[in-house]
């Protein structure tokens, strides 16, 4: 019995899995920057939490990931004191 392959392979189908997973890094890279707020005790206010989720952007979620690593108020992950 041979193995099929559904897999399909066209340009458009891989473009489309690559931006499925890129969706999937900037939501997981969000959820980690909220995640680590929440273990750390500091609230996370409702504004906060939307302006994180709707970044599109991994380098500046990134970044906020590392501000979370050390802030000690949620606004810090904007740069905001």
């Amino acid at each position: 019995m041979t193995a099929i392959n559904y897999l399909f392979r066209h340009e458009v189908a891989e473009k489309v899995r690559e931006e499925g997973r890129e969706e999937g890094r900037i939501a997981d890279r969000a959820e980690m920057t909220l995640n680590i707020l929440q273990w750390r005790g500091i609230e996370v206010p409702d504004s906060v939490r939307e302006r994180v989720r709707t970044c599109t952007d991994l380098d500046e979620l990134e970044l906020r990931a590392q501000r979370a690593v050390h802030a000690t108020d949620a606004a810090q992950l904007f740069g905001e004191e």
